[in-house]
């Protein structure tokens, strides 16, 4: 349960914050924000809140300058009750973000700060699944903490923005990563290697459009197999049923060759005189752009 505790630290808190980053502001002709959107955990005490804008960056003189909104420990429950159990969510809202639009085809930038469940990529790879996209996103804590604020805005933010409602499914879908990559990560004890594969497998599920069970179960054994990772068969299992869940979420495949993409070229800058992981990772990446170009 230690583990589980360590897991629902962040993750409807990216996703509120960015409710306000696209709400409620003025747009510019080229489409970026003149304003910064700021989501604070509503159960702060006075103390904790300093600090948490303080590794925001934000002065608090000078909050009347951004959109700010409150995120509750009851929006929390809402989306992750599903997967977490009540203890393991806790009774108190204290994770904050500060979000900024970037310009179109910028991608998502995150940072964190005193949060001790998601990476900066586990957070990139949930909201593209959300449909987020160009937005650079920090995320706090007043201390060390899970941070669990943040998935039913980033889903407001979006339908602000474009003005279509989001699915269930892909709020669901979302969360769901989120959720089987900490466990993941915990489970390797390597977080940086399950997000790299399930931005991968997810990729290769999207790119290759494929639907049938048996085919994705196929692409995360030839994906474990590459990345050198073994996984239990009940692993698999919660990677095959996300994938069935994302498969049907119409997501833009140009935005995920995007993600893997960059993966490939920080692998590609290492310096690899070793026979290992990283060469393997090289090679595979290498080989799969290479198809996809048909060369």
């Amino acid at each position: 349960m230690r583990q589980y505790m360590i897991k629902s630290g962040a993750i409807i808190l990216v996703f509120t914050m960015l409710a306000g980053v696209f709400s409620g502001v003025n747009v510019h002709a080229d489409g970026v924000t003149n304003q910064s959107y700021l989501a604070l955990g509503a159960d702060l005490t006075a103390k904790e809140k300093r600090e948490v804008l303080r590794l925001l960056d934000v002065d608090e003189d000078e909050l009347d300058e951004y959109n700010v909104v409150e995120i509750t420990n009851k929006q929390e429950h809402q989306y992750l009750d599903s997967y977490l159990s009540a203890s393991v969510i806790g009774s108190r809202a204290l994770s904050s973000v500060l979000v900024e639009e970037r310009e179109e085809g910028e991608g998502i930038d995150v940072s964190t700060k005193n949060i001790s469940y998601c990476t900066d990529k586990m957070y990139i790879n949930a909201l593209t699944t959300a449909g987020i996209t160009d937005a650079d996103v920090k995320v706090a804590g007043p201390f060390s903490i899970t941070g669990t604020a943040a998935l039913v805005g980033a889903m407001k933010a979006y339908e602000e923005m474009t003005g279509e409602e989001i699915s269930e499914e892909k709020e669901d879908a979302a969360t769901n990563e989120l959720v089987v990559t900490g466990e993941l990560g915990e489970q390797m004890d390597d977080p940086e290697k399950a997000q790299e594969l399930l931005a991968l497998i997810k990729e290769r599920v999207i790119e290759e459009d494929v639907q049938d069970t048996d085919d994705i179960q196929n692409i995360i054994e030839e994906s474990c197999k590459e990345m050198d990772v073994e996984l239990t068969d009940e692993e698999k299992q919660q990677i095959s049923d996300l994938m069935e869940k994302i498969d049907n979420l119409d997501l833009d495949i140009n935005v995920l060759k995007k993600q893997a993409e960059e993966v490939y070229q920080e692998v590609k800058n290492l310096d690899l005189d070793t026979e290992g992981f990283f060469q393997k990772i090289f090679r595979f990446f290498q080989n799969f752009f290479d198809s996809l170009s048909g060369e």
